[in-house]
């Protein structure tokens, strides 16, 4: 019986399968760049063709080159960058503030059975509950000012992070939990070494959701709390100017700072968690 061997391959194919995987990699890094890019050239595009078009009211949608040239004369005069200051200012305080309270509260309370049963309802009462509710009673308790626009961050924040971090020390595989004790590993070592790393996407999510719900609070409190400083104070402003431009582009400033901060925690997840990354393509 014969056996057919398999014809080697040419020369000229592995030469053009190497080729195209270096072109492939070097490309590889700027996609997503060159993607974004692209998609929102089509956007911004539409977006001015429309205005152009007057489908929508020129008062309520304007044209995308007006709201960028009202971005640029707030900058320059000065009118934005205090404003803009402020909110990051306060919001970074906030988002501090919740992760040291939430995310080890978090841990605490999804592996430690008691704390979990004394604290879950309060936790998840607070979760659900709605942060405008709050706002008189902090007015009631604070004040108008800075005082009441940091605590309804914190309290915006802190209980996504502690939900994600308490459910996500309660899907540990119990399997590392046993093996961890048969290496000898105490509590904290078994927190360090084995819980949290299994954990870390669910911090990270909360986090993400802590930013997300963090801007909502910043935004009440800015909006109905007084103290006529923040991102929310423009909108305000803008919106009883009937400034189209200047509240489009302060939302856009919005939108750009919360996808900012979250793909900065996405990257943050790829260095401290790579095995994440390694099943996407």
């Amino acid at each position: 019986m014969t056996t057919v061997q398999p014809a080697p391959a040419k020369p000229d194919e592995d030469v053009s399968s190497i080729t195209e995987a270096i072109t492939r990699s070097r490309w590889a890094p700027f996609r997503s760049l060159i993607i974004t890019v692209l998609n929102l050239t089509v956007f911004f595009t539409i977006w001015q063709l429309i205005a152009l078009a007057e489908v929508i009211n020129p008062l309520f949608f304007p044209k995308a080159t007006a709201m960028f040239s009202a971005i640029y004369t707030g900058f320059a005069d000065g009118i934005i960058g205090p404003e803009l200051w402020h909110s990051v200012q306060n919001f970074t305080i906030g988002l501090i503030i919740a992760s040291v309270i939430g995310i080890p509260l978090g841990l605490l309370m999804g592996g430690v059975r008691i704390v979990d049963l004394i604290l879950s309802p309060y936790v998840w009462a607070m979760a659900a509950l709605p942060r405008v509710a709050l706002i008189p009673l902090l007015i009631l308790i604070l004040g108008f000012g800075n005082s009441m626009q940091l605590t309804i961050i914190v309290l915006s924040a802190v209980f996504p992070m502690m939900v994600n971090c308490m459910e996500g020390v309660k899907t540990v595989d119990p399997s590392l939990i046993r093996a961890g004790r048969v290496f000898g590993a105490n509590g904290p070592q078994m927190y360090f070494k084995v819980i949290l790393p299994f954990t870390l996407p669910f911090v990270i999510s909360g986090i993400n959701q802590g930013i997300a719900r963090g801007l909502v609070g910043m935004l009440i409190g800015e909006l109905l709390g007084g103290g006529g400083e923040g991102l929310g104070f423009l909108l305000d402003r803008a919106g009883d100017q009937f400034d189209a431009p200047m509240l489009y582009g302060t939302l856009l400033i919005l939108a750009v700072l919360s996808v900012g901060l979250v793909q900065g925690m996405r990257w943050v997840e790829r260095r401290a968690a790579p095995w994440r990354d390694q099943s996407r393509v």
